[in-house]
């Protein structure tokens, strides 16, 4: 337990970082599950249209730190590599 007002404080701030930090990672899975449906559907042009929001996502992720710079790469290649082969 924190025992000065300090190590309260940032307690309390590693808290609210942790709650954003789940949300964004929800909102990442959830848009690469939206492509990913499509694909399965082969549904070219939905998947199309929605790549550049898991894109978006998985740059915000990126950017703050939630994945990795690698990871978000290989996620944005591996996802771009299957809409494309979606027919």
């Amino acid at each position: 337990m924190p025992i000065t007002k300090g190590a309260k404080k940032a307690v309390r701030q590693s808290e609210r970082k942790r709650i954003f930090n789940i949300r964004r990672k929800n909102v990442l899975a959830d848009s690469v599950k939206d492509v990913e449906k499509a694909i399965v559907a082969s549904d070219a042009s939905k998947a199309k249209t929605l790549l550049p929001k898991a894109y978006q996502a998985i740059d915000k992720a990126q950017k703050r730190g939630v994945i990795a710079a690698n990871t978000a790469a290989r996620k944005k290649s591996r996802l771009t590599a299957r809409v494309k082969g979606v027919k």
